[in-house]
């Protein structure tokens, strides 16, 4: 299966603006240098979410809730972390590039997967 490449998603991270994403899902008001909004995974009254602009990440207050645009993208959405990269990728204007995976890895991977398994039985 190929794979992603590490240059790929810096370069969707790079791109794709905090605000821009979380912003298409919620409203959020500037107050000082971050963003505030009510946080669209739990119920709440008052804003305790924040989007840091700066630092390219958000996080709750009041549930916890945090990460940077893919983390935000695969929770509000229910996405694996590929598909938030391809969906990142796709509004950022990146294309994507795939490396094919390396076998040797790709066994002990398998091989590793099979102990642990046979760990818990």
């Amino acid at each position: 299966m190929a794979r992603i490449t590490e240059q790929t998603i810096e370069k969707i991270r790079f791109s794709a603006d905090i605000v821009d994403v979380v912003s298409g899902y919620m409203e959020i008001k500037k107050k000082g240098r971050n963003f505030f909004g009510l946080c669209p995974f739990h119920n709440e009254k008052s804003p305790s979410f924040q989007v840091r602009d700066a630092e390219g990440y958000y996080h709750c207050f009041g549930c916890g809730a945090h990460g940077n645009a893919f983390d935000f993208v695969q929770q509000i959405q229910g996405l694996t972390f590929p598909d938030a990269v391809e969906y990142l990728a796709g509004k950022a204007g990146v294309t994507i590039r795939r490396e094919k995976a390396n076998p040797v890895k790709q066994k002990q991977k398998v091989d590793g997967f099979g102990a642990l398994e046979r760990a818990t039985v």
